[in-house]
């Protein structure tokens, strides 16, 4: 299963028409999707408008690849569970954010291995074939947990200690919590 998300705050349906004309041709894999408050409607996606918390974990645990916007809950979600990640970021000029941050977490999260950063519905497809041509095997770096969290939140130190000119000996490390 695929699951998708677009978070909860404007609608997202670049992304997620995209993705329902790719499961067109690719019927044989489900996709769930959580929609948001979008009037459009997706013929081959499997969608639903929210998901309490308790049930996203279960679709990132169950997801043999997640397909989101640029959000960092979502980005490390599926680091911490080491599944394969695409994102595509909300961009202002089409109204599906108030502003560019997206792009910006998309390039600092992009030299990790387990994730893909696409701009437009072709890329988003043509990233969509490579993981499934490679049997969403989960990138050699995301073997582990401890893998999957190490890269991601070094890069989450120095984009966001960078941006406030604070030496990075001197940043709080995050307690990872066991919940």
């Amino acid at each position: 299963m695929i699951f998708a998300t677009i978070g909860t705050q404007l609608p997202f349906d670049r992304m997620l028409a995209s993705l329902d004309t790719w499961a067109a041709r690719n019927s044989s894999l489900p996709i769930v999707a959580q929609v948001g408050a979008t009037s459009r409607r997706f013929q081959h996606l499997q969608t639903v408008t929210a998901i309490p918390q308790s049930e996203f974990r279960h679709y990132m645990q169950a997801a043999r690849l997640v397909v989101a916007h640029a959000g960092m809950g979502t980005i490390l979600s599926a680091a911490e569970l080491g599944k394969p990640l695409i994102i595509m970021p909300r961009l202002a000029k089409f109204g599906e954010h108030r502003n560019d941050h997206q792009q910006h977490t998309s390039h600092e999260m992009s030299r990790l291995s387990h994730v893909t950063v696409v701009a437009n519905g072709e890329e988003l497809h043509m990233a969509l074939d490579r993981v499934v041509a490679r049997g969403f095997a989960t990138p050699p770096k995301m073997a582990t947990e401890a893998d999957a969290c190490a890269p991601l939140l070094e890069a989450l130190r120095e984009f966001v200690w960078a941006s406030h000119s604070v030496p990075a000996h001197t940043a709080r490390r995050p307690v990872r919590s066991s919940t």
